[in-house]
């Protein structure tokens, strides 16, 4: 029954996950498809510099709230039915793969996502909150001092990292999950590096 269980709330976190929230939420605050103005992203970034602040937080908050709350209410619910502590936390972590996943690769929108900041600090603050926050202090700091919200992505998704792994250590699924995620975070995020690199990168 457990894993059956789990399976199934795995498909559902990729579900949720593939919720388009930066689209809804530039449309009825902004009155614009995010895709088609700025960088063409989905996330909050793109959002902010298409429809406004508000519209840029609303999606931030909606983007990370699709990979935590799913994780949260499987690992609640596996414990609940008898699956031990384990066993609950590597379903949940599979959930919040999946919802990390589905926003990069929605089905809703054949499979063209975003670059997945956001939903990644929902997964990282059930898994290590600590090192959640630290990290949302180190993009604040990357993007106070440029501007450029790719240079706090990128330096809030390093801290993350080398949080979860000097709070989770190396020996259980838990910091390899995070460290998957920052990698693919970086990989989503290549054009913009080439940008830095070169000196074209947006500003917000």
């Amino acid at each position: 029954m457990i894993p059956a269980l789990g399976a199934l709330l795995v498909a559902v976190g990729y579900l949720l996950g593939s919720v388009p929230f930066g689209v809804v939420v530039g449309k009825v605050l902004g009155g614009v498809d995010p895709r088609t103005v700025g960088s063409g992203n989905i996330g909050a970034s793109n959002v902010t510099r298409s429809a406004g602040k508000k519209a840029g937080a609303l999606t931030l908050l909606l983007d990370a709230a699709k990979a935590a709350l799913p994780m949260l209410a499987a690992r609640a619910l596996l414990g609940a039915l008898g699956a031990g502590p384990g066993a609950a936390e590597a379903w949940s972590v599979g959930v919040g793969l999946a919802a990390f996943a589905g926003h990069l690769w929605p089905v809703w929108l054949r499979f063209q996502g975003g670059k997945g900041v956001a939903t990644a600090l929902g997964v990282f603050l059930v898994l290590a909150p600590m090192a959640a926050l630290l990290a949302f202090g180190a993009f604040a700091v990357g993007y106070g001092a440029t501007r450029i919200a790719a240079v706090g992505s990128l330096s809030g998704v390093a801290v993350a990292v080398m949080g979860i792994f000097m709070i989770h250590g190396a020996g259980t699924v838990v910091p390899w999950a995070g460290l998957l995620v920052a990698l693919l975070i970086v990989w989503r995020h290549r054009g913009n590096i080439r940008r830095m690199i070169s000196g074209t990168e947006n500003k917000v």
